[in-house]
């Protein structure tokens, strides 16, 4: 158990912190799993910005990596421009 005042402080604090980063990294994954399964283009295009943006968010906030977040953004880039 923490001694501290500091310590207490920084336990309940995590916690919430971590709600909050598990809330917005599963948020993003449902985001890319949809886009990932649509085959209209033009709904495609349209959620291309909000789901990067998303990504980009993860990755400034350190929840995922930057290279993982780029390899993402470029899957579903990819995925966008095939569709016809």
């Amino acid at each position: 158990m923490a001694n501290h005042k500091s310590a207490l402080k920084r336990v309940r604090r995590s916690g919430t912190v971590r709600l909050q980063n598990k809330y917005a990294a599963r948020t993003t994954r449902n985001a890319f799993k949809i886009l990932k399964g649509t085959t209209d283009k033009e709904a495609a295009i349209g959620m291309l910005p909000k789901v990067t943006s998303m990504l980009d968010k993860l990755s400034k906030r350190n929840i995922i990596h930057k290279n993982k977040a780029a390899n993402l953004k470029s899957a579903i880039s990819m995925h966008v421009n095939s569709l016809q």
